[in-house]
This record gives structure tokens, sequence and C-alpha cells, in this order.
């Protein structure tokens, strides 16, 4: 079996829900979106993060407007709409039941 392989689709796994995690907080560009994201050493390429965007807006969880650059072409900013915002609530509640059945399990197996 392939590590890295298997590293990279579990950070597939939760790519969605950091990226809605980012747009909660506020309107935001994609390239701000990848930055964070790589510092959080989940590794995207724009090739993966705009049809991610674009599902989850054809979906009716984020919207977006075109902001005016003064420094080059318009860009896009994204932001949750309320079908978002409950969806990603749902999601935190998974996650957390998660993290919880996955230290049940990882911390028996420490024993």
């Amino acid at each position: 079996m392939n590590l890295e392989n298997t590293q990279v689709q579990m950070r597939k796994g939760v790519l969605e829900f950091c990226i809605l995690h980012i747009i909660a907080r506020g309107e935001v560009y994609a390239s701000d979106m990848l930055d964070e994201l790589t510092a959080a050493k989940i590794i995207v390429v724009e090739g993966t993060l705009y049809p991610l965007l674009t599902r989850l807006k054809n979906a009716g969880l984020l919207e977006y407007k075109w902001v005016e650059s003064k420094s080059g072409p318009p860009r896009k900013y994204y932001k949750l709409t309320d079908k978002g915002s409950k969806f990603l609530e749902k999601l935190s509640e998974t996650w957390d039941d998660l993290i919880h059945s996955t230290q049940m399990i990882t911390a028996k197996s420490q024993l």
C-alpha cells in the first residue's frame, strides 16, 4: 500500500470541509484560500480548487461577486449562502463525531 496516496486521499476527504470553513469567515478570494490551505499543509492546486468551488456554487452552498482590482483583472470573491451555512453546521457535527470516534479507536490501540 502506498503511504503517500493514502495521505492524499485523507486530505481530499477534508478539503471541502476546510474550504467551507474558510469561506464562512467572510468573503474570500480563491488565491487566499489556496494560501491558507497550503499554510495548513493541505496541498491543493487551482485545477482542483476551482471545479470544487463551481460544484459548491451549483449546489447552492456558496455564491460569488466580482470586485474590480486596481492591479489587474476583476476578482471573484466567494461567500456562503444560508444553505451553505446550514450545510457547514451539519458537516461540523459530523466532523466532531468522527474525531470522537477516531480518538476512541486510536486510544485503544495505544494501550
